[in-house]
């Protein structure tokens, strides 16, 4: 989470995303982009670890079938 708000381009590089790490990237050049790049990181990294919630839910629910 650390990694997401200080440098958040390599936080989607580390997940395997590299076209939103360069538009990360591009946009920390800027002061101003800098902050969304940061949010931007953080919510998507928030998302996949859900996703990976809900998946492994779902698995447990389809084995007690």
């Amino acid at each position: 989470m650390l990694l997401a708000i200080l440098l958040p381009f390599l936080s989607f590089i580390f997940r395997g995303k590299l076209i939103s790490g360069i538009v990360c990237l591009i946009l920390q050049f800027t002061l101003i982009g800098w902050f969304p790049a940061a949010i931007w990181a953080v919510m998507s990294l928030n998302n996949e670890r859900a996703e990976k919630r809900t998946e492994k839910l779902i698995r447990a629910i389809n084995k007690n079938k």
